[in-house]
């Protein structure tokens, strides 16, 4: 029987120690891609979040184009610890989900409502963050640690060229996964009486 919806939450953690191996098949993780892209919930169902999945050496070149976008302006007595994180922490991984809002969609409502104009930025930023949440949490489900990046924008239009991506897709996240090999970080949290109100 397979994890209820409260414990794959629960189960749900930061990894940064992950291996390139996979307890289950490419197709497997295509299938929970697509299942989330299908299923996840959008503003006014706006259905504007992209997702590219990099697998093998598409999945390395990532990580090779960001070390060779950030070696540029970091610090060269820092760069060694920037390579070493993103060499173990991130390309050591099995895969990369990269996470994208397509802005023709944001755009083309915007100028259907312009009454909510300003917001529809910020719903597409909601509807990523959703499809984040379930795929992580699904690619937990089955066996694989993962962590959320954020080298956009410094890495958007290379990653644009390199897999021929059009250019009104923005990209919102990068999301390296593999199999743990170290458990989580200790994780502390807030008191609920400051982050939760009820009203009987």
């Amino acid at each position: 029987m397979g994890l209820s919806f409260k414990e794959a939450l629960l189960n749900r953690r930061t990894y940064y120690t992950i291996s390139s191996k996979s307890l289950v098949s490419d197709q497997e993780i295509e299938d929970i891609i697509n299942f989330a892209v299908t299923h996840v919930p959008s503003s006014f169902n706006s259905q504007s979040t992209r997702v590219v999945l990099l697998l093998g050496e598409n999945h390395k070149k990532l990580w090779s184009i960001t070390k060779e976008t950030l070696q540029k302006i970091v610090p060269a007595d820092a760069f060694p610890a920037t390579e070493a994180k993103i060499d173990g922490a991130f390309a050591a991984g099995y895969g990369t989900v990269l996470y994208f809002e397509d802005q023709t969609v944001v755009k083309g409502l915007q100028d259907i409502f312009p009454a909510y104009a300003e917001n529809f930025p910020v719903w597409s930023n909601h509807t990523s963050a959703m499809h984040q949440l379930a795929i992580w949490t699904m690619l937990e489900e089955v066996g694989f640690g993962a962590s959320l990046q954020h080298y956009n924008p410094l890495i958007d239009g290379d990653v644009a060229k390199e897999w021929n991506l059009p250019s009104t897709w923005k990209l919102v996240a990068e999301m390296p996964f593999g199999i743990p090999t170290q458990g989580p970080g200790e994780k502390g949290f807030n008191p609920l009486d400051e982050r939760v109100k009820v009203f009987k």
